[in-house]
């Protein structure tokens, strides 16, 4: 089934999955040290379990949030990066409002995978919810994005910083705005 409201089929954060899965699960190895630290008395872990844990979190809350919106989907089965596809076709039939929401969760989890393999750049290419310019910086500690334009300040002063969830939520109100113009 495609994706309605013209929102495209941008299987970009399946991509993103996938990468994250196969390549970024491996434990940090590190060198054989100096010799002057202590064996451990465990093997560690086969996989970097941090990772393997924001997997699943993100398969689970997708799953959820389908089932939640469609309980006639039933459990989610199959490769982690097919959970989108999966969402989809079980919600194509909601109200756009529905299918909005759920796009904003694909896209949010997009940049959450992209940002836990180290690509900030991906903040970079968002405008600012409220200047528009392009640019803004991923501040980790925080978990959000902080917009450079230094006229764009809340009541404060202090330079706006954005969620995740906010900026997923503007850009596919604007991938809608761009297609309902484009017809």
């Amino acid at each position: 089934m495609g994706t309605p409201m013209g929102l495209g089929h941008d299987d970009t954060t399946a991509q993103r999955l996938r990468l994250l899965q196969r390549e970024f699960t491996q434990p940090v190895r590190s060198g054989p040290g100096d010799g002057r630290s202590s064996r451990p008395t465990h093997a560690p872990a086969p996989v970097n379990l941090g990772v393997v844990d924001r997997i699943r979190a993100a398969v689970y809350e997708v799953e959820h949030h389908t089932r939640t919106a469609a309980p006639e989907a039933g459990p989610f089965t199959g490769p982690v990066e097919r959970v989108y596809d999966w969402a989809r076709d079980h919600t194509a039939h909601l109200e756009a409002q529905q299918q909005k929401a759920r796009e904003a969760i694909i896209y949010r989890q997009g940049l959450e995978h992209a940002l836990a393999m180290g690509d900030t750049l991906v903040i970079r290419r968002l405008p600012c919810p409220q200047c528009g310019c392009v640019g803004m910086y991923w501040r980790a500690p925080i978990r959000r994005a902080l917009c450079v334009n230094h006229y764009c300040t809340d009541d404060n002063g202090v330079s706006n910083m954005w969620e995740l969830k906010r900026l997923a939520q503007d850009y596919i109100a604007r991938k809608e705005s761009v297609a309902r113009r484009a017809t």
